[in-house]
């Protein structure tokens, strides 16, 4: 995908804060440190629009990213991290578990695992939650350049497992470094944008034969 205009637009913590505009949103979710930001900016073609940190659990909101005047990424607070305060974490718990229950914008979440590692406790958690909201997931294995190619298979058939990946959901294998999945992944996000928009005309047209 050609990135032609790239804008971070808001750190939101409250609703009210959301962008307006109803443009198309896909959310980041993963735990601390596990590549976000930095797969934001192999994503758009930007090395430091997403800021990134060694210290994790530094992003405490909901960081939002207009792509093209199309679509938003929206990066969430990385979650397990054990110095963020226990009010901490229940607070960005509230956030996120209101944004997804009841946003109406957002067309998938990207669920950011790391190639090397299973999934933790609040990533299965983080899936299950997507699976109750019937939020569409893509699960999205970074770091892939860390680990030799003949091993791909082995961790994300194991992390498949662990999640109880379910048939229709989407995986992308991806390399910050090496901008592996990247072309794959913004494939899956336009998918996605054509597929609800395609319901909500539908949708639409059922509206208007029933009030006829």
């Amino acid at each position: 995908m050609k990135i032609t205009n790239v804008e971070f637009v808001i750190s939101a913590v409250k609703p009210h804060q959301y962008p307006e505009d109803a443009l198309p949103e896909f959310a980041l979710a993963g735990r601390s440190n596990v590549g976000k930001s930095s797969l934001i900016n192999k994503m758009i073609m930007r090395k430091g629009l997403a800021r990134t940190s060694s210290q994790p659990g530094k992003t405490q909101q909901l960081n939002y990213y207009r792509v093209n005047d199309s679509v938003y990424l929206v990066d969430f607070p990385g979650y397990g991290y054990a110095r963020v305060s226990k009010a901490q974490r229940q607070q960005f718990g509230e956030m996120i578990e209101t944004f997804l229950s009841d946003r109406k914008p957002l067309k998938m979440v990207l669920l950011i695992i790391d190639i090397r590692h299973e999934p933790s406790k609040d990533d299965c958690l983080m899936y299950d939650w997507l699976k109750h909201y019937e939020i569409p997931v893509c699960v999205v294995t970074t770091k892939a350049d860390k680990i030799p190619k003949s091993k791909w298979d082995k961790h994300v058939k194991a992390i498949k497992q662990a999640l109880g990946f379910r048939g229709g959901d989407r995986h992308v294998l991806f390399s910050s470094e090496t901008g592996l999945g990247r072309e794959a992944l913004w494939d899956i996000i336009n998918e996605q944008i054509e597929v609800t928009s395609e319901e909500a005309e539908e949708t639409e047209e059922v509206s208007i034969e029933n009030r006829g």
